[in-house]
Protein backbone atom coordinates (compact mmCIF):
# COMPACT_ATOMS: atom_id res chain seq x y z
CA UNK A 1 0.00 0.00 0.00
CA UNK A 2 1.16 3.41 -0.97
CA UNK A 3 2.24 5.74 2.09
CA UNK A 4 1.16 9.36 1.83
CA UNK A 5 3.74 11.87 0.29
CA UNK A 6 4.20 15.12 2.55
CA UNK A 7 5.84 18.35 1.09
CA UNK A 8 7.49 20.46 3.08
CA UNK A 9 9.48 24.01 2.65
CA UNK A 10 9.55 27.28 3.33
CA UNK A 11 6.54 29.53 2.68
CA UNK A 12 6.54 30.04 -2.00
CA UNK A 13 8.57 26.88 -2.23
CA UNK A 14 6.08 25.76 -4.31
CA UNK A 15 4.00 23.22 -2.05
CA UNK A 16 0.56 23.72 -3.12
CA UNK A 17 1.40 24.02 -6.82
CA UNK A 18 3.86 21.03 -7.34
CA UNK A 19 1.24 19.38 -4.36
CA UNK A 20 -1.74 19.56 -7.13
CA UNK A 21 0.59 18.26 -9.75
CA UNK A 22 2.18 15.16 -8.14
CA UNK A 23 -0.85 14.46 -6.77
CA UNK A 24 -2.63 14.23 -10.97
CA UNK A 25 0.61 12.59 -11.90
CA UNK A 26 0.18 9.23 -9.33
CA UNK A 27 -2.91 9.96 -9.02
CA UNK A 28 -3.56 10.48 -5.43
CA UNK A 29 -6.24 13.14 -4.07
CA UNK A 30 -4.50 15.97 -2.63
CA UNK A 31 -4.83 16.95 0.81
CA UNK A 32 -4.11 20.70 1.60
CA UNK A 33 -3.95 21.60 5.35
CA UNK A 34 -4.58 25.40 5.06
CA UNK A 35 -7.52 24.68 2.82
CA UNK A 36 -9.06 22.32 4.95
CA UNK A 37 -8.84 24.49 7.88
CA UNK A 38 -9.90 27.90 5.53
CA UNK A 39 -13.29 25.49 4.72
CA UNK A 40 -13.43 24.54 8.68
CA UNK A 41 -13.49 27.61 9.87
CA UNK A 42 -14.82 29.92 7.06
CA UNK A 43 -12.26 32.70 6.77
CA UNK A 44 -8.51 33.01 5.32
CA UNK A 45 -4.98 31.74 7.16
CA UNK A 46 -4.06 35.40 7.97
CA UNK A 47 -7.51 35.54 9.80
CA UNK A 48 -7.48 32.73 11.42
CA UNK A 49 -3.86 33.26 12.56
CA UNK A 50 -4.83 36.64 13.83
CA UNK A 51 -8.02 35.51 15.54
CA UNK A 52 -6.61 32.03 17.43
CA UNK A 53 -2.57 33.01 17.25
CA UNK A 54 0.16 31.20 16.46
CA UNK A 55 0.50 28.65 18.94
CA UNK A 56 -3.51 27.44 18.38
CA UNK A 57 -3.06 27.34 14.83
CA UNK A 58 -0.46 25.40 14.95
CA UNK A 59 -2.22 22.71 16.60
CA UNK A 60 -4.85 23.06 14.66
CA UNK A 61 -2.36 22.38 11.63
CA UNK A 62 -1.07 19.39 13.80
CA UNK A 63 -4.17 18.11 14.22
CA UNK A 64 -5.42 18.44 10.89
CA UNK A 65 -2.14 16.56 9.39
CA UNK A 66 -2.64 14.08 11.54
CA UNK A 67 -6.45 13.00 11.12
CA UNK A 68 -5.07 13.16 7.21
CA UNK A 69 -2.33 10.53 7.67
CA UNK A 70 -5.26 8.42 8.87
CA UNK A 71 -7.24 8.38 5.77
CA UNK A 72 -6.47 7.14 2.12
CA UNK A 73 -2.70 7.61 0.97
CA UNK A 74 -2.64 11.16 -0.39
CA UNK A 75 -0.65 14.15 -0.94
CA UNK A 76 -0.06 16.05 2.06
CA UNK A 77 0.45 19.71 2.10
CA UNK A 78 1.12 21.46 5.42
CA UNK A 79 1.84 24.95 5.69
CA UNK A 80 5.68 26.42 5.96
CA UNK A 81 5.32 25.86 9.94
CA UNK A 82 3.95 22.63 10.91
CA UNK A 83 7.39 20.67 10.25
CA UNK A 84 9.69 23.26 12.07
CA UNK A 85 7.42 22.07 15.42
CA UNK A 86 10.12 19.48 17.20
CA UNK A 87 8.50 15.73 16.53
CA UNK A 88 6.01 16.96 13.58
CA UNK A 89 8.15 15.20 10.75
CA UNK A 90 10.19 13.13 12.92
CA UNK A 91 6.07 11.12 14.19
CA UNK A 92 5.19 11.63 10.42
CA UNK A 93 7.64 9.66 8.77
CA UNK A 94 6.76 6.20 9.60
CA UNK A 95 3.11 7.03 7.55
CA UNK A 96 4.43 9.29 4.80
CA UNK A 97 7.39 9.58 2.56
CA UNK A 98 8.38 13.61 3.11
CA UNK A 99 10.37 15.76 0.88
CA UNK A 100 11.37 19.37 1.18
CA UNK A 101 11.25 21.62 -1.46
CA UNK A 102 14.32 23.58 -0.93
CA UNK A 103 14.17 27.31 -2.03
CA UNK A 104 16.13 30.25 -1.28
CA UNK A 105 14.80 32.87 0.65
CA UNK A 106 14.81 35.75 -1.61
CA UNK A 107 13.20 33.27 -4.36
CA UNK A 108 10.80 32.57 -1.84
CA UNK A 109 9.98 36.04 -0.94
CA UNK A 110 9.27 36.46 -4.05
CA UNK A 111 7.11 33.65 -5.18
CA UNK A 112 5.13 34.60 -1.83
CA UNK A 113 3.97 38.15 -2.79
CA UNK A 114 2.13 36.36 -5.94
CA UNK A 115 0.07 34.21 -3.97
CA UNK A 116 -1.78 34.76 -0.48
CA UNK A 117 -1.10 37.53 2.48
CA UNK A 118 0.62 34.82 4.74
CA UNK A 119 0.72 35.36 8.29
CA UNK A 120 4.39 34.78 9.06
CA UNK A 121 5.46 37.63 6.33
CA UNK A 122 2.98 40.35 7.04
CA UNK A 123 4.37 43.89 8.04
CA UNK A 124 7.84 42.88 7.96
CA UNK A 125 10.78 42.76 4.68
CA UNK A 126 9.59 39.73 3.67
CA UNK A 127 13.14 39.05 2.34
CA UNK A 128 14.66 39.24 5.83
CA UNK A 129 11.84 37.47 6.92
CA UNK A 130 12.24 34.59 4.73
CA UNK A 131 15.93 34.35 5.56
CA UNK A 132 15.33 34.57 9.43
CA UNK A 133 12.45 31.91 8.60
CA UNK A 134 14.68 29.39 6.43
CA UNK A 135 17.52 29.76 9.37
CA UNK A 136 15.27 28.30 11.61
CA UNK A 137 13.25 26.12 9.59
CA UNK A 138 15.82 24.69 7.36
CA UNK A 139 17.19 22.14 10.22
CA UNK A 140 13.50 20.80 11.04
CA UNK A 141 13.36 20.66 7.23
CA UNK A 142 16.61 19.00 6.48
CA UNK A 143 14.90 15.71 8.66
CA UNK A 144 13.23 14.93 5.21
CA UNK A 145 13.31 11.74 3.53
CA UNK A 146 14.51 13.08 0.51
CA UNK A 147 15.37 16.93 -0.54
CA UNK A 148 14.14 18.54 -3.91
CA UNK A 149 15.51 21.50 -5.31
CA UNK A 150 13.05 23.45 -5.99
CA UNK A 151 14.57 26.70 -6.74
CA UNK A 152 15.36 26.93 -10.24
CA UNK A 153 13.36 23.93 -11.76
CA UNK A 154 9.79 24.77 -12.61
CA UNK A 155 7.16 23.09 -10.82
CA UNK A 156 6.23 20.38 -13.39
CA UNK A 157 10.35 18.95 -13.43
CA UNK A 158 9.72 19.31 -9.64
CA UNK A 159 6.45 17.29 -9.41
CA UNK A 160 8.10 14.79 -12.15
CA UNK A 161 10.66 14.11 -9.24
CA UNK A 162 8.57 13.84 -6.82
CA UNK A 163 6.38 11.41 -8.09
CA UNK A 164 9.56 9.64 -9.73
CA UNK A 165 10.47 9.72 -5.82
CA UNK A 166 7.05 8.53 -4.79
CA UNK A 167 6.67 5.37 -7.09
CA UNK A 168 10.50 4.12 -6.20
CA UNK A 169 10.18 4.97 -2.27
CA UNK A 170 6.66 5.17 -1.40
CA UNK A 171 5.00 2.65 -2.75
CA UNK A 172 3.28 4.38 -5.74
Amino acid sequence: MPRHIVLVGLPGSGKSTVGRLVADGLPAPLIDIDGLLVREMGMPVSQIFGMVGEARFREMERDAVNAAQGGAPGVIVPGGGWAAQPGQLDAAKSACLSIYLRCLPATAAKRSEQGEVRPVLAGVDPVQRMRTLFEEREPFYLLAHHTVQAEHSGAEAVAAEIVDLGRRHGGW
